[in-house]
């Protein structure tokens, strides 16, 4: 069934100007729950394509728990993922509960995705169905699986189709005097909850060196520091009261290390560890966790049009597009098996 803009207008103004949905003529248009944004009729209202997004989609399962979804991209089973959320990942598990393990067959790390598949006797899965070309706009409806997968859910891209530059690690200090002086660089301040301040570096701290290397000025500390990314661990050493101690940090995001105080970010929950560096990215703003990451976002015809790839706070996740997509399949999956490329634009 064919879905647009005026066919889901018309469901939300029907369901808001029903008056068996009114708890009385003092309330004004209070709507129950089922028939909400993310309510179950609405979800319903999505027909053919919400089964097709459940049955599309697996879990991605390590030592009992969810680490990522993937998307089931061709009927002999491959699927791709968030290459850094599927780490260690054992089994997959369909909507219906049933397990398969999966094999591991290629990492695409530029864009952060990887190819697994279901170790199987069954002949044939269901797969999404790609969109050619990219098929949206702001404001544009798309909806997704929930990782439950008995759901989606649903929502509007929120953003232009753009490139996501490459972030870099941060530590979370504030740098005071350079070195030749004192010895050391000295750390003017540590931002709360960042990563310095986990790793146990304090304000008056004199770092000595960076993984080895002495460091006598700032900007070296920086260089080598950004040179990272996060999630990498460095060693420091440090000189406090005049003994020497070394340190490791594990670096995290800049976007998130100064802006701790911003409201929408305290409010987010857990982010995705790589929201950084995408060729082209769909910004949408669907309510999925982390660990929803690696599933299919669909268009209203209920063709797949990215995989998600990055929660990025409560209101923004990032979709790799098919346009992004389809050149590293190509080049892989022919390798394997000519009939992988079925269904691939």
């Amino acid at each position: 069934m064919h879905f647009n803009l005026i066919h889901i207008a018309l469901l939300f103004f029907v369901t808001w100007n029903t008056p068996a949905f009114c708890e009385d003529q003092n309330q004004t248009n209070s709507l129950e729950p089922a028939f909400r944004l993310n309510g179950i009729k609405t979800q319903d209202a999505f027909g053919p394509g919400k089964s097709k997004a459940l049955h599309s989609t697996v879990r991605l399962m390590r030592n009992n728990k969810l680490i990522a979804l993937g998307t089931l991209i061709n009927a002999e089973g491959y699927i791709i993922t968030k290459a850094s959320s599927c780490v260690g990942a054992r089994e997959a598990t369909m909507h219906n509960g049933e397990s398969f393990p999966l094999k591991i067959r290629k990492r695409f790390e530029e864009i952060d995705l990887a190819l697994y598949q279901l170790i199987s006797q069954q002949v044939e899965f269901d797969c999404v169905e790609w969109e050619e070309g990219n098929q949206t706009s702001p404001a544009s409806w798309v909806f997704s699986p929930y990782p439950g997968l008995q759901e989606i859910r649903i929502g509007i891209t929120s953003g232009n189709p753009r490139t996501i530059g490459r972030e870099g690690g941060v530590m979370g200090v504030m740098l005071g005097r350079d070195g030749k002086e004192n010895g050391g660089i000295e750390i003017n301040e540590v931002v709360p909850q960042a990563a310095a301040d986990r790793a146990g570096l304090l304000a008056q701290d004199l770092i000595l060196s960076v993984d080895g290397r002495r460091v006598l000025r700032k900007n070296q500390v920086i260089q080598i520091v950004s040179s990272k990314d996060p999630g990498d661990m460095i060693t420091l050493e440090i000189l406090r009261n005049n003994k020497k101690k070394q340190l490791k940090v594990t670096l995290g995001h800049n976007s998130v290390t100064f802006e701790l105080f911003n409201r929408n970010l305290q409010m987010s929950g857990p982010v995705s560890k790589r929201k950084d560096n995408f060729p082209l990215i769909l910004q949408h703003d669907l309510p999925l966790p982390k660990e929803g990451m690696g599933g299919p976002l669909f268009n209203l015809k209920g063709k797949c049009i990215g995989i998600n790839i990055a929660r990025v706070d409560r209101v923004s996740t990032f979709a790799l597009p098919v346009e992004t997509i389809k050149p590293y399949l190509k080049k892989w999956l022919p390798t394997l098996d000519k009939t992988l490329s079925k269904g691939i634009p």
